[in-house]
């Protein structure tokens, strides 16, 4: 029966009311397209670290199997993983994406450098991994396009001898598997995914649980309505959950759709190297199961917490009556939780910090109504216009529902204060350009046969011994071609030691910069698509829930330009106010990870912020101007 009312009550709302419905539904929608994206983010650096372990090898405990070593090879201003194998006896097992482990002698190549050693003059790669084997599977690679090379060895080649002398990062290691362990790259990785996705949950579980406020006025006072003709307040939360739920379940399918078709668009951001898997971007079955169950109880869950003043005071709804204001102790509840940010901070454990990041940033939503309320007061107080006035007394009135148009660019104000600050500088490079250096034990032999090796090649060249090194300087003026065919004349000259220049060296901390960015610009990305969605969907939404205020006062002689400028002081002005406070909140959360050091990058992120902000609420309140002309055109306003 409850249902079947509902169901009724739901589809005989009038066309406003079926677009307040619908506005839930794409709030939903957006919201849980986001929330799989953020979650999948950590399922794809997880699915990454994994695939990547057995290249990071741990030292057999007991009888070793094979010995394995990883080394880094360079082509084109590219990165090649070079994975050195032997057996130690017979029954080795299988490196992944291979067939069977690699014989002495045997080269498998992944894909892209197969096409790249087709592709380039054999003396700039090809003759550095000649006749080979076989081509490696998904399985072995981190991403689409990834070069990768398996070189077999005897157990007793030079290539794979355990020097203790090695200058390179991951020495030779007898193994007993070929399992190994994450490497530290990737384990940095996750932790950074990690905190992404804590400053972009947050505001999706904010924004959600605003959609079920969604239309609140409204839906209040039909309840109310049926709460005084007889409804007991079991029934009146019943039809509300089914309200709720039935809304946010559809919305919550059409998001997880939408998800779906956004992850070949997904797949091409370069992040760790190289684009992605679209599996690594798809959630685990369960994940998604709990997210699209998740996402409706939620949005049920916040429609009950609301529906308080509806079951014990119908008629003050029906009266309209000012609810109860709101308690300083929001905001005593951030400055407690300021003042204990930098303790939390201090250890090392990841999930503390994880938290101590997601309390600052949900205090900000906890506070904002309040700050809004006090906005109103003072801005009624010093009006001396009429939108003005009419701005702060709104505030007042309903500070929650001026708080929900502006909380999502208020909330993505925090993101970029943390952002901006984190956002490291360039790194100033200190490598001689046209330089390459080899380790050797033996500097005098190896410089000699250096030169006579790029004789042959007809390579000019000048190499010079140094004390466990070779230099070989090719000037600066040296293009990509011919550093790539000194490499390759180079190669093995030293066994198991590979030419590199210094920019070679600054590698990797070059490429978590750069992608420590691209998160930036994603993060950012997010969180400005949930707010401006949040501005457009609650400001259609203010306008359906006072279509009646709004009528009445247009009949009283109030000129539409009036009640358009009186909506949009009461955006802009919270807006001003609260973006600037969660700027400043972010910016001191941020402080601890950074010693406060903020560079020029940092800076103008937040002015672009600050910029696209504005932009977006203003955008989104033009676009809610027509229905508010619509709505002031009824001569008759009426409830639903």
């Amino acid at each position: 029966m409850k249902l079947d009312l509902t169901w009724r009550l739901l589809r005989g709302g009038g066309r406003k009311g079926m677009l307040g419905t619908w506005l839930t539904l794409g709030a939903v929608a957006v919201s849980t397209a986001l929330l799989l994206f953020a979650v999948a983010a950590n399922h794809a650096f997880e699915a990454r670290a994994d695939r990547s372990a057995w290249r990071n090898p741990v030292p057999a405990q007991g009888e070793a199997v094979a010995v394995e070593m990883t080394r880094n090879d360079y082509v084109r201003d590219q990165v090649i993983t070079v994975v050195d194998l032997a057996a130690l006896k017979t029954g080795a097992p299988a490196p992944p994406g291979m067939p069977r482990f690699p014989a002495p002698g045997e080269v498998w190549l992944s894909p892209a450098l197969q096409e790249l050693a087709g592709r380039l003059p054999a003396d700039q790669l090809a003759n550095r991994y000649p006749r080979p084997k076989g081509v490696l599977g998904d399985d072995a690679l981190l991403y689409p396009g990834e070069l990768v090379a398996v070189v077999g060895h005897a157990p007793d080649a030079p290539e794979v001898r355990i020097d203790p002398d090695s200058r390179l990062a991951n020495p030779v290691t007898k193994v007993a598997d070929l399992k190994g362990e994450p490497t530290e790259d990737s384990v940095a990785y996750r932790v950074l995914a990690l905190i992404a996705s804590v400053l972009m949950v947050v505001p999706l579980l904010v924004f959600g649980g605003a959609a079920a406020r969604l239309t609140v006025a409204r839906r209040d006072q039909r309840l109310a309505a049926l709460r005084l003709v007889g409804a007991t307040p079991g029934q009146v939360v019943g039809m509300t959950v089914a309200e709720a739920v039935i809304v946010a379940f559809a919305g919550a399918l059409t998001g997880a759709v939408v998800y779906a078709l956004a992850v070949p668009l997904l797949t091409r951001i370069r992040i760790g190297g190289g684009p992605w898997y679209a599996a690594d971007l798809w959630p685990n079955p369960l994940v998604l199961v709990a997210v699209l169950v998740a996402v409706p109880l939620l949005v049920g869950l916040s429609a009950v917490i609301g529906l308080r003043r509806v079951v014990v005071s119908p008629l003050g709804v029906a009266k309209r009556q000012t609810p109860p204001g709101l308690r300083a102790v929001r905001v005593v509840a951030l400055l407690v939780v300021l003042a204990a940010f930098p303790l939390l901070t201090r250890g090392t454990n990841l999930g503390v910090i994880v938290v101590a990041i997601a309390l600052p940033f949900l205090c900000v939503n906890l506070v904002g109504p309040w700050v809004v309320a006090l906005i109103g007061r003072v801005t009624a107080a010093r009006a001396r216009r009429p939108a003005r006035l009419l701005a702060g007394r709104r505030l007042v009135d309903d500070p929650r529902s001026a708080w929900r148009t502006v909380s999502g660019v208020a909330m993505t104000g925090f993101v970029a204060g943390f952002l901006g600050l984190l956002s490291p500088a360039a790194l100033t490079s200190t490598a001689v350009a046209g330089q390459l250096e080899i380790s050797a034990a033996q500097p005098q032999g190896v410089a000699q046969q250096a030169r006579t090796r790029l004789k042959e090649a007809g390579i000019d060249a000048t190499v010079n011994p140094g004390k466990k090194t070779v230099t070989v300087a090719l000037g600066t003026s040296v293009d990509e071609a011919t550093l790539d065919k000194t490499r390759t004349a180079l190669a093995e000259l030293v066994p198991g030691h590979v030419p590199t220049t210094g920019a070679d060296e600054e590698r990797f901390s070059t490429q978590i910069i750069s992608d420590i960015g691209a998160g930036t610009v994603v993060v950012l990305s997010v969180s400005f698509l949930v707010a401006i969605a949040s501005a457009g969907i609650t400001a259609a939404s203010s306008i359906l829930d006072r279509r009646q205020t709004y009528g009445l006062l247009r009949l009283a002689g109030t000129p539409l330009e009036v009640l358009d400028k009186a909506r949009r002081a009461e955006t802009l002005i919270p807006l001003t106010v609260m973006g600037g406070g969660a700027i400043l909140v972010g910016v001191f959360c941020a402080a601890p990870f950074t010693m406060g050091a903020m560079n020029v990058s940092g800076v103008v992120t937040l002015a672009v912020c600050v910029a696209l902000g504005f932009a977006g609420v203003i955008g989104a309140g033009a676009l809610s101007r027509p229905l508010l002309r619509s709505v002031t055109d009824d001569p008759a306003p009426r409830p639903d």
